[in-house]
């Protein structure tokens, strides 16, 4: 099916949700490449996000789920879980520059001074530290029943994981190379994020995020988006946090400030993973629909691009104007 008939389909398949084809919205004045992990098919796509055509694929993988930009920035770093291995990518052009073995790579990141990458293995219960420059294994944790999420102290001291399938936040202490603390969150914890001397965490067999204390380990409150609270994101002026509901299908904008509900966009198909693009917009992964969205914050109009089968992880390039 051509790219314009699809859109057709797609506008009558969700005619009255509030979603629209890209053929109908205004277009970014800029084409960015849009790095999308179909985790099931498995494949790596690169789109161009002007005209939503596929420009770039990347098989021969198992598993596929999430991705990190190098310190560098020259390097994108994609995890094939299943298959126990990293490709580094160069983010530009797509291609593959070499691939690590890795044990069980799910999530991953890099500590905020750039020193260590940590891995978090969702199907080997180990949480590895990696020198950033090898990648060269210095330590390995056993971490319970399905680490899931990273997030990072601002002064690289602390990776906090989320424990999905014991409930839990664990704290590891990068300098001494010891688990410090374990906090109970609530049922399926998966997105963590550090702000502002707390931790948000996404309680994906509930409705919520809340929010940890990590001094005291206390959860302090709660951020009611939707069931299925996944994952979320800051945008990069700052202003608004991004938060996803798989199950709800909704995508939430938070005031930083006050941690209070803004907007919600009902976005259909179950939103995963976040990127932003240089013209404001953002993107996301749609888990259950095979497709990526893009939505418009200042109108909250969204555009849907179909990919692979079970898209997770994503990724914006920005490119020079067309």
């Amino acid at each position: 099916m051509s790219f314009r008939k699809m859109l057709h389909h797609l506008r009558g398949a969700l005619c009255g949700v509030g979603v629209i084809g890209l053929a109908v919205a205004a277009a970014p004045a800029r084409a960015d490449l849009v790095y999308v992990l179909n985790s099931t098919d498995p494949s790596i796509v690169k789109i161009d996000s002007r005209t939503g055509e596929e420009v770039r694929r990347i098989e021969g993988l198992r598993e596929v789920h999430h991705l990190v930009l190098s310190p560098d920035r020259k390097e994108l770093l994609i995890a094939d879980s299943a298959g126990n291995e990293i490709l580094y990518v160069e983010p530009a052009t797509g291609t593959v520059l070499r691939r690590e073995r890795i044990s069980n790579p799910y999530h991953l990141d890099f500590t905020p001074d750039g020193r260590l990458l940590v891995i978090a293995s969702l199907r080997r219960g180990q949480v590895d530290i990696y020198d950033a420059n090898g990648p060269r294994l210095l330590e390995r944790f056993r971490a319970g029943n399905k680490p899931s999420h990273i997030a990072f102290s601002p002064d690289s001291r602390f990776a906090y994981i989320t424990i999905q399938g014991d409930g839990t936040v664990m704290a590891i202490d990068l300098q001494e190379r010891r688990m410090v603390w374990q906090a109970n969150v609530g049922p399926e914890p998966a997105g963590i994020l550090w702000h502002r001397g707390r931790l948000i965490v996404g309680i994906m067999g509930r409705d919520h995020f809340v929010v940890l204390n990590p001094e005291t380990r206390q959860v302090e409150s709660t951020i009611r988006v939707g069931r299925g609270a996944h994952t979320i994101f800051p945008s990069p002026d700052g202003k608004t946090l991004w938060a996803t509901s798989r199950v709800q299908s909704r995508i939430a904008e938070i005031e930083p400030d006050t941690l209070q509900v803004r907007r919600v966009h009902e976005v259909p198909g179950g939103p995963d993973c976040i990127a932003f693009a240089p013209d404001g917009a953002v993107w996301t992964t749609l888990r259950w629909a095979g497709r990526i969205a893009r939505l418009d914050p200042a109108s909250g109009e969204v555009s849907t691009i179909r990919v692979g089968r079970s898209p997770h992880g994503i990724f914006v390039q920005p490119r020079a104007a067309q």
